[in-house]
């Protein structure tokens, strides 16, 4: 006899491979990634000195800069645009066709029912990132480098984007009772982090420091070979609290009251954990070219030095 989550695993999986969003952005992420690798191959081949000035490209442009930044980029409009219309019918069609009711009356915790359809989803946005890693291999046979730290750090935020938009969907299909208005949520906020960062460039302060942790800057860092743990683990506090909240707000029979006060709860805790991540300050450089840190023999020089290091800029 099949487990409940094995059921509901098969059956959410049914539900995507059946909804017409998921298949046209499997259409359009083909060609938004082709056409992003063809211009990059392009540029980075008038760039890198074609026609016998091949010395030193190393230094001036990497594959880093010149091919995976932008062939992923074309993922990050996708996830913006596309996955989360996925992640709405995924989640709002149960309830208007009245699956979630038959879905309640298994023994399984809605949020575990959540996370069933969040690993669905993210299953799904995986497949649908693979022209990206077709452009990989592409590179590989035209003989061009590969440093695998920097291309997994690329990888990784993406992912972790991917996963942002997959909570991002699920919240605001548990909050609304249409998928167009959760649809409208979606944007609202996607738009919302654009500002963020358009203010952080004008103002700077603490529109900088909250600029630092929406999803454009994160996959910018993770696309020049920046792991920030800072980042990392913000992003890791807004996706399990999105599904938490989606959670919350899926459970039908509970009354409004009670779930307006477990969403305060939390909120607070969210914020807790946002202050206590944000202050942890480990990073690592993955880029072949270190352009993130000090070269190889600096850092040797600067481990020598015993005393108080005095640094003043202008």
């Amino acid at each position: 006899m099949r487990s409940p989550s094995s059921w509901l695993f098969a059956k959410e999986w049914r539900e995507l491979m059946a909804s017409r969003a998921w298949w046209v952005m499997l259409l359009v992420i083909g060609p938004l990634v082709g056409m992003s690798f063809i211009g990059a191959v392009t540029a980075y081949g008038e760039l890198s000195g074609v026609n016998g000035t091949a010395a030193g490209v190393g230094e001036a442009f990497s594959p880093l800069v010149g091919i995976w930044a932008p062939t992923f980029s074309a993922c990050e409009l996708a996830a913006a645009f596309l996955l989360p219309f996925v992640g709405i019918r995924l989640v709002s069609g149960d309830r208007h066709s009245g699956a979630l009711k038959i879905e309640m009356q298994h023994p399984l915790s809605s949020f575990a029912r959540v996370s069933i359809k969040g690993a669905v989803l993210l299953a799904g946005w995986l497949i649908a990132t693979m022209p990206a890693v077709i452009g990989v291999m592409l590179w590989a046979s035209y003989g061009g480098s590969i440093y695998v730290p920097e291309l997994v750090t690329v990888i990784a935020g993406h992912v972790l984007n991917g996963c942002l938009t997959i909570a991002l969907a699920a919240t605001a299909a548990a909050l609304t009772e249409h998928p167009a208005t959760a649809a409208i949520v979606t944007l609202t906020v996607t738009v919302g982090s654009w500002l963020i960062n358009f203010a952080a460039a004008v103002n700077g302060g603490w529109w900088e420091r909250a600029a630092a942790y929406t999803p454009t800057a994160m996959v910018a860092e993770f696309q020049r070979g920046l792991w920030r743990a800072d980042v990392t683990l913000v992003a890791a506090c807004l996706i399990l609290a999105g599904m938490a909240l989606a959670a919350i707000w899926l459970r039908l029979g509970v009354t409004v009251r009670r779930r307006v006060q477990e969403t305060g709860a939390l909120a607070i805790a969210l914020s807790l954990a946002i202050a206590a991540a944000s202050i942890v300050t480990a990073s690592a450089d993955t880029s072949e070219s270190r352009r993130n840190s000090f070269s190889t023999n600096e850092e040797a020089a600067l481990r020598t030095i015993t005393g108080d290091l005095r640094i003043e800029a202008h």
